[in-house]
């Protein structure tokens, strides 16, 4: 994702859906369509109150988990 760090923000400030992870309740998975059938998929994790990305990365597929935000 090296040089599409505004996606990435655009992402994380604007999704299309968030999804909390099935496996770790403080990690939330926020996906924006990038065109027909291809999303970017940023990785959050809410910790202590604090938030930070822990990764992104484009994908074919939305992760399963919790919805969180349908838009």
């Amino acid at each position: 994702m090296a040089g599409r760090e505004e996606e990435v923000k655009d992402t994380l400030r604007v999704p299309d859906e968030i999804r909390q992870s099935k496996t770790d309740s403080s990690v939330y998975l926020f996906y924006k369509a990038e065109r027909a059938g291809r999303w970017i998929c940023a990785v959050s994790k809410r910790l202590d109150g604090d938030g930070f990305l822990i990764t992104a990365y484009l994908t074919d597929a939305i992760k399963e988990g919790e919805r969180i935000w349908p838009r």
